[in-house]
């Protein structure tokens, strides 16, 4: 007999985007009783976003229950909702991530359908989502555990250790660009001589720092800058598109005083903005945005390793904001030299510091 199942999911963000974290639970249809509890950070991100990592956790919590069971998943997201029953777009990149993820689990089930419930109706996915971003991951499962009828005694359930993942945030070499500081968004111009002895130094630096793993940007001067250093260390490079730099559009190439001379007005509020994207370009909160997906992904797949994250200046610096818990806009207050180093430690409960930035040291 085919067993059926319902996932009770919500995610939140406290400041959208701020720190998020997701909830979702698996009820057996037919007795309402709880087989599964999951609840987990997603570190800094939207609403959504987090809604849909509840999403995802819901699925896969049945999927590892029974790969044949009838789903049905209920939610007080009307986008997630719409989205996911094919009716609405999914525009957001994150999302459009996350939705594929929630695809690939539901087709490998005996059947998925979506229902939106009213908020109060969600109340325990939304407890747990709020446990997530209070620093309480929850990971339950009621086979583990014995039932009233088995033991009277409920076990005394041992907290979650926490993990800490550390992150070395490494700014790529110079190019032709870096001396005359223009703008320099999504081109694929190599490391000069310099850019290049700057990468070898980093190179021993990182040698010191027990990296375990490389991720970088695929464009031309952070592959280069990995590659460099990961060769010193024996490594491979993973690439993720999302940490490429933000898009400057019509001001790619231009120092700043080239560009405010022939786009005086979209500058002053690209500059004053960070909603405001550059002419024909990306915003700092696009970028952000998009951030945001590569952060949870590392700290998924690479939880409690140490990672050196190959970049660029917007992307380090959103992920200093994000490691400090304050607003997108201080990028324009913090300054970072090619070649150099920072380091943000993010634990599993939600929590981050910030330990080093633009550190060069190494370079002199």
């Amino acid at each position: 007999m085919t067993r059926r199942f319902v996932v009770e999911a919500d995610g939140g963000s406290r400041g959208n985007p701020g720190p998020a974290g997701y909830g979702a639970l698996v009820r057996d249809a037919q007795t309402g009783r709880v087989l599964a509890e999951r609840a987990a950070s997603v570190g800094r991100a939207t609403n959504n976003v987090a809604e849909y990592g509840g999403l995802v956790a819901g699925l896969q919590a049945v999927l590892d229950l029974d790969a044949s069971a009838q789903v049905e998943v209920r939610m007080d997201s009307k986008l997630v909702v719409e989205q996911m029953s094919g009716r609405w777009k999914i525009k957001h990149p994150d999302m459009q991530q996350l939705a594929l993820q929630a695809q690939q689990i539901a087709r490998k089930l005996g059947g998925v359908r979506y229902t939106w419930v009213p908020r109060a109706q969600n109340g325990a996915a939304d407890a747990l989502a709020n446990s997530a971003m209070d620093g309480r991951p929850v990971h339950r499962d009621a086979a583990a555990e014995p039932s009233a009828a088995e033991d009277d005694v409920q076990p005394v359930r041992e907290p979650a250790p926490v993990v800490t993942t550390v992150t070395h945030l490494l700014r790529h070499g110079q190019t032709e660009h870096t001396p005359e500081r223009r703008f320099s968004g999504r081109n694929e111009l190599p490391l000069s001589r310099t850019g290049r002895a700057e990468a070898e130094a980093a190179g021993e630096r990182a040698a010191q720092l027990g990296i375990e793993v490389v991720v970088a940007s695929p464009l031309a001067r952070t592959r280069e800058t990995a590659e460099i250093v990961a060769a010193r260390l024996g490594l491979p490079v993973e690439f993720d598109d999302d940490l490429r730099e933000l898009d400057f559009g019509d001001l790619e190439g231009l120092t700043f005083d080239e560009a405010r001379a022939r786009h005086p007005l979209a500058v002053r509020r690209f500059m004053a903005d960070v909603t405001v994207a550059a002419p024909g370009g990306e915003s700092i909160a696009d970028v952000s945005t998009r951030l945001a997906g590569a952060r949870r992904r590392i700290l998924t797949r690479h939880a409690g390793r140490t990672v050196l994250v190959v970049s660029h200046v917007t992307p380090i610096k959103l992920l200093l904001a994000a490691g400090l818990g304050v607003g997108d806009d201080v990028v324009h207050r913090v300054f970072l030299e090619a070649a150099s180093l920072c380091t943000v430690a993010w634990t599993s409960e939600g929590r981050a510091s910030v330990r080093l930035v633009n550190d060069t040291a190494h370079l002199r």
